[in-house]
């Protein structure tokens, strides 16, 4: 969306394609890598994550997607594919689903480290606990519907903030088309066998080298890159949020205290890196209308819809990936935005 002005682990286990080489933890893991731990020559590494409660990997990952053609997120046939700019290295992961949880397959430098963050990314501290909605026909049925649903946490928290950046008051389609092409230029290559075109999402060094040229041909404006490369200075104190736990007040404080980023902003930030069950994207174009369709059977704004959301406090955004799992759509009415394209200008 753009905007306008869990469970425990029952257990996860880890093992390198060298046979006889496993480890199996209670929660989380560490993954023994094979001789070569330098790059992407290297095996890669496997694990199997069965959480006590079923995920549904596409509708627990469904935020992480910006469009069909994003080079850091791919569904494939086999499986979904992710890659992961971390603290060991590029990584590139690949999730399939199985009846009794996920596997998961990572290459490259930061194998080990995109693996141990599975559970998390999947959702092993998401905690509905307290989330009641039998009161409410619609998202009673909606839950019933998606029992697999869980709050996605990746725990990167620049990558986050820098593409929530770049959505910031643009059509969908800009959006995307920007971020494709600045990751595509400045991302290097997805390690292993990702699918073709597949990019990791540029470190904050390298989006901080982006010249202001081409952040124009990809149709970021100034403000939306000054922005970008404001936080691209302060990246290691913005990931060290992750340990405020999942959003709240505090995170947010400090998010926002980066000229240019909103309450929008943070809110799309900590609903993806933290796991924020609670933050609300006021603000956003299309959002307001699609929960008063959903609730009331008519279109809300901005204060419209916290006031729908009230009784469900500190579990908003949960009702807002029930809303848009459950697969509704709001009726479409008038033309769409116009979408200004100042690029060769």
């Amino acid at each position: 969306m753009n905007p306008t002005a869990e469970g425990q682990t029952a257990g996860f286990e880890t093992e390198s394609r060298m046979p006889g080489v496993t480890a199996r933890t209670a929660e989380g893991a560490t993954a023994y890598p094979d001789n070569d731990v330098t790059g992407e020559s290297s095996a890669p590494l496997t694990s199997a994550y069965r959480p006590a409660r079923g995920v549904d990997l596409r509708i627990t990952l469904a935020p992480l997607a910006r469009g069909r053609y994003d080079p850091t997120f791919q569904w494939h046939q086999t499986g979904a594919w992710l890659t992961r700019d971390t603290p060991l290295g590029a990584a590139t992961l690949r999730l399939q689903q199985q009846r009794d949880g996920v596997t998961a397959v990572a290459w490259g430098k930061g194998a080990e480290h995109a693996l141990a963050a599975v559970p998390e990314l999947l959702g092993s501290g998401d905690d509905d606990s307290g989330f009641d909605v039998s009161d409410n026909p619609f998202l009673a049925d909606a839950r019933r519907r998606t029992p697999g649903l869980r709050l996605v946490r990746t725990g990167r928290v620049f990558d986050s903030l820098a593409a929530a950046v770049i959505e910031q008051k643009v059509t969908t389609v800009e959006a995307w088309r920007a971020w494709r092409t600045l990751v595509r230029a400045h991302g290097e290559a997805a390690p292993g066998p990702a699918p073709e075109g597949m990019r990791v999402c540029p470190s904050p060094a390298a989006w901080s080298r982006i010249p202001s040229w081409e952040w124009h041909r990809a149709g970021v404006d100034p403000r939306r890159s000054r922005t970008a490369m404001l936080a691209a200075k302060v990246a290691p104190s913005l990931e060290r949020t992750t340990a405020l736990g999942r959003g709240g007040s505090l995170v947010h404080s400090r998010l926002r205290s980066i000229p240019g980023v909103g309450v929008w902003t943070a809110a799309e930030t900590s609903q993806r890196a933290h796991g924020d069950p609670d933050q609300v994207s006021v603000g956003d174009f299309h959002l307001p209308a699609i929960v008063g369709w959903a609730l009331v059977g008519e279109p809300v704004d901005d204060d419209g819809m916290l006031e729908l959301l009230e009784p469900w406090e500190g579990h908003r955004q949960r009702v807002m990936r029930l809303i848009m799992a459950s697969g509704f759509r709001k009726p479409r009415f008038g033309p769409r935005l116009t979408i200004q394209d100042h690029r060769h200008h």
